[in-house]
């Protein structure tokens, strides 16, 4: 999954070697899914409007904590991911797929899930054979990086909130095998951004892990994302933050914080606060930074 601006979308090929084994992902997922609640679709505009639409037209006082449905499509026509951009994937090379789920909590005690997602991502990847389990990590707020570039992207939407409970929609992007004519398209259009402001480059799970596929790499963060959900419902964010400094990329670096592609902050990240801000050491002492539209970079004279 990459953020572009453009909006041309390729075709589906005939492969069915590639297609999701539905069965194999029901056996591999038993606490996250059932033959009910995944769906899997060739293609549609967003999954996570799909589920939103949906989840707001529920019940809110009746309907019980947990998964709701899980969605997947091979071809998004309107995905899109963080501030807005577009999530452009070839089918076949990326898992794109939105989970709706309602959580026994109010909406200020949703603070650090996309934190908590990011987390349970890299568990989940990180049960698949690769060769190198280290190599990947998490880059604030809701990236997951594989070797320094970007494997896999989060967005999460809250769809509604009661006293007692939130629904909320979690999509995610992730790449699973190089598209070169994608790679192609990012190269040139990387060209005329400044340096500082382009975005992550992308990675491929196919780089730690060459039979890199999308139905083991869907089985293995459902079932981890459903742990995560049953931990988070009960007790926030507090127990994931040491999970996510563990894997967290950019930890005691220099860095930028950047919005609409200017520099606001510069200084050395040190993690996050039980919320899930970002504490940043500046010349000014420690400050916490919240998502709103920042975005992240290693500082240019960082190596």
């Amino acid at each position: 999954m990459t953020d572009l601006t453009s909006s041309s979308q390729p075709a589906i090929p005939s492969a069915p070697d590639w297609g999701i084994d539905r069965a194999r992902v029901l056996a591999r997922a038993p606490h996250a899914v059932t033959a009910c609640t995944l769906e899997i679709v060739e293609q549609t505009a967003s999954t996570n409007s799909d589920l939103m639409a949906r989840v707001k037209a529920m019940p809110r006082e009746s309907v019980p904590p947990g998964i709701q449905a899980v969605r997947v499509a091979y071809l998004q026509t309107a995905g899109r991911g963080r501030q807005g951009r577009v999530w452009h994937a070839a089918p076949g090379h990326t898992l794109m797929f939105s989970l709706a789920c309602v959580l026994p909590r109010t909406l200020s005690g949703l603070a650090g899930l996309s934190l908590a997602v990011g987390a349970a991502l890299v568990e989940g990847l990180r049960t698949l054979p690769l060769d190198d389990r280290s190599r990947i990590a998490l880059k604030w707020p809701n990236d997951v990086l594989l070797d320094g570039g970007k494997l896999a992207g989060i967005l999460i939407e809250t769809a509604w909130s009661t006293p007692a409970a939130c629904a909320v929609v979690i999509g995610a992007g992730i790449n699973v095998r190089h598209d070169e004519a994608l790679l192609a398209h990012l190269a040139a259009s990387a060209a005329n951004v400044p340096a500082q402001a382009r975005a992550t480059p992308p990675a491929a799970l196919s780089q730690a892990l060459p039979d890199a596929n999308l139905t083991d790499t869907l089985g293995a963060v459902l079932e981890a994302l459903a742990a995560m959900l049953a931990r988070f419902g009960e007790t926030g964010f507090a127990p994931f933050r040491g999970d996510w400094h563990a894997c967290h990329a950019y930890a005691d670096r220099d860095v930028v914080l950047l919005e609409h592609g200017k520099e606001v902050l510069r200084g050395r990240a040190l993690g996050v606060d039980e919320i899930g801000q970002l504490l940043v050491a500046t010349a000014d002492g420690v400050q916490a930074v919240a998502t709103g539209d920042v975005s992240l970079r290693l500082a240019p004279s960082t190596p």
